[in-house]
């Protein structure tokens, strides 16, 4: 028997409702806070991801769906959304309009990881990209907003907050961490290739073995310049009028090569471990990366299947309608009706001849709202008997009626 790949679950029945319910509230949301939808391709050039995300990263080294085309063209299927929404930032020349864009999306992205709970080969997100906006109110209102999205679903959370400085003050603490790193042979391979590439991530590896020996590492927040100090003062500040409650996490470094300045993650431990349901931060060297011209930008991304679980969703209006026949000779007027209800009602119709009972069960079973059933006598007489299944009462109405 044919099965989905390893990985790749399909989204159906009651997860396909908490899917949408999630996107279009998040979508609202976004829209709310001034953001327009964007889509950007699955499929696009390895380099962009190579030059963006960072060869250091794991996702780069170890997790792409990368493969050749019959074109002979070096591609993959998207691991994140980032790189994409800036490349198509630049490709518009929004980079030398030097205009403010706000855009939000969601979709499938891909990374070839093992399988486990809440974390997928093809997995979902949704997300959002700022650019052309540094000041650290931005910072402020992206967090915010991810904040609204996580409390407006009832999910649980704690935010963690970090700077990783900028181009003035990181060399100054990669030197020191690359010379601590010197020192330590008992690390992992993984973090032996970072020291070489980005060392900053070796923060970020996952073996406990190697945390331990990080735990004397010297760290970002010590060796922040006086612009970097006074923006994440700042930051701080503002996120404390507004009562969001925060803890200073100095080794959160994100997985990705691109951040610069705030970092930030939602974490629950509602899924297992406590890990990350959310998060982002700052990347305003990233469009110079791509070849656009300087460009500052912030965002943030969710990976949906992590927070499937956690959604509370609302109980059901039961607002839609079903409707059936009971005789033959009425068929043809049920279908009619469904189809002229349909443009302003959700309406579920069955083909099927039954009896009232079974109809009453069947629409009850589906989670309508109102049984509209036509038979012999209704047919006679040009109406329709309906039943409101919520309050149990009944009438008799004509086609019109119906239909208004």
């Amino acid at each position: 028997m044919l099965q989905a790949l390893r990985g790749m679950k399909d989204i159906l029945d009651e997860n396909s409702k908490r899917y949408l319910y999630f996107v279009e509230n998040c979508s609202r949301i976004a829209q709310n806070y001034g953001f327009s939808y964007i889509e950007t391709p699955m499929l696009e050039e390895t380099a962009l991801f190579k030059r963006s995300v960072g060869e250091s990263s794991d996702i780069v080294g170890k997790e792409m769906y990368q493969f050749t085309d019959k074109g002979g063209n070096d591609v993959c299927l998207r691991p994140e959304g980032t790189a994409g929404v800036v490349r198509a930032f630049i490709q518009q020349k929004f980079d030398r309009a030097k205009v403010q864009k706000k855009f939000f999306y969601y979709g499938p992205m891909f990374r070839y990881e093992r399988p486990q709970k809440g974390r997928l080969r093809e997995f979902h997100q949704f997300g959002v990209e700022s650019f052309n906006q540094s000041n650290i109110q931005e910072d402020a209102v992206i967090i915010l907003m991810l904040k609204d999205m996580l409390d407006f679903f009832g999910i649980g959370y704690k935010l963690e907050l970090n700077s990783l400085g900028c181009s003035e003050c990181m060399p100054t603490y990669r030197e020191k961490l690359v010379n601590f790193l010197q020192n330590e042979e008992g690390i992992c391979e993984d973090c032996k290739r970072r020291r070489d590439t980005n060392p900053i991530r070796v923060l970020d590896c996952k073996n406990q073995h190697c945390q331990d020996i990080y735990a004397n590492a010297p760290l970002l927040l010590d060796n922040l310049c006086s612009a970097c100090s006074e923006e994440f003062a700042e930051l701080k500040s503002i996120l404390d009028k507004f009562e969001v409650k925060y803890t200073i996490n100095p080794k959160l470094v994100r997985g990705l090569d691109y951040y610069n300045k705030t970092a930030f993650e939602f974490v629950s431990d509602k899924i297992g471990a406590q890990s990350a349901i959310a998060g982002g931060g700052r990347y305003d060297k990233l469009v110079e990366y791509l070849n656009g011209k300087p460009t500052s930008g912030i965002g943030f991304a969710m990976g949906i299947e992590r927070l499937m679980e956690l959604i509370v969703m609302p109980e059901s209006s039961k607002e839609s309608y079903y409707v059936g026949a009971l005789c033959p000779e009425a068929s043809e007027l049920c279908f009619k009706l469904a189809i002229d209800m349909r443009k302003t009602k959700k309406v579920n119709l069955n083909y099927d001849v039954k009896s009232l009972k079974n109809h009453l069960k069947i629409a009850d079973k589906q989670g309508a709202r109102y049984c509209v059933c036509i038979g012999e006598d209704e047919l006679a007489n040009d109406n329709a008997w309906i039943k409101d299944l919520r309050n149990k009462s009944d009438k008799t109405l004509s086609y019109g009626e119906l239909l208004d």
